[in-house]
């Protein structure tokens, strides 16, 4: 039983690691659960893995409770209407994963997650943080949350779809829209933040009413082990997230490009080999 929880503690280490980093959660868990297995039934890991993402948002709602409460006391009637607004825009960004999540999940469920499709996903998607870094000469246009506009908030969330296949990353792929789009490092990664908080609570619902609905129980090893692992991504996330706002305002993304390219040359090899 210990070597169980022990597994959920390292899983939920690595969730709350490459959830914000843009590395690809998915793509990671896929990669750990081949080397590492979890001793769990195959509707229970798929739910476990949407599970444990739900201990990482909490964590958003934790640093970021006073941005994102539009009832805190502490806000003028002018400051409640603006995290209003921040709440409008991200649910608009949200939209477009959502419908496509909802009506392709089992499909690419089946056919994506695969380990050759994670390291194309974590090359392709490295090579364009390397581009985008060497390339970007102007001055970012938007430099506070506050003043991402609709457009711009629904055109995030466009590149948020692409995040769906696995080893792409839901915060690279947002980052990487958003600072396309003109927002600051910062902005984009704060952005991403927010955009998490209902894209992954939606997910975690929809794949529970999923488990339930197809007459599917936990046991309680089962519930002990999705506990364990939601908590450590929880406490995990709370460290990452203080470090990538520190990390983006001195440093560029072009590291994680070259990780990215690393790690996705190692998957594709060891795919190759038979190892994965």
């Amino acid at each position: 039983m210990w070597r169980e929880i022990l597994t959920a503690v390292l899983f939920g280490i690595l969730e709350g690691v490459t959830e914000w980093l843009p590395i690809s959660s998915t793509g990671h868990l896929i990669l750990l659960d081949r080397v590492l297995e979890m001793p769990l039934r195959p509707a229970v890991l798929e739910l476990f893995e949407v599970v444990i993402q739900l201990g990482a948002i909490l964590a958003v709602v934790v640093l970021f409770w006073h941005r994102l409460n539009p009832f805190s006391r502490k806000k003028s009637k002018a400051e409640r209407g603006e995290t209003f607004a921040l709440w409008g825009k991200v649910l608009l960004a949200t939209l477009p994963a959502a419908v496509v999540g909802f009506l392709l999940d089992d499909w690419m469920s089946e056919r994506l997650y695969r380990p050759l499709v994670v390291a194309a996903a974590l090359i392709v998607y490295g090579v364009a943080f390397l581009l985008l870094e060497k390339c970007r000469k102007r001055d970012p246009l938007t430099v506070q949350t506050a003043d991402i506009t609709p457009r711009i908030a629904f055109l995030v969330g466009c590149f948020q779809m692409l995040s769906l296949v696995p080893g792409t990353s839901r915060s690279g792929s947002t980052i990487l829209g958003g600072i396309l789009l003109g927002l600051s490092r910062p902005v984009a990664a704060e952005f991403s933040f927010f955009l998490g908080v209902p894209t992954m609570l939606g997910a975690g619902v929809l794949k529970g009413a999923k488990f339930l609905l197809e007459g599917n129980a936990l046991t309680g090893n089962e519930v002990l082990l999705l506990s364990v692992g939601t908590l450590t991504a929880f406490l995990t996330s709370l460290v990452v997230i203080r470090f990538l706002m520190d990390f983006v305002r001195r440093h560029s993304f072009a590291g994680f490009g070259v990780y990215r390219i690393l790690l996705g040359g190692a998957v594709w090899i060891a795919s190759l080999l038979g190892i994965l």
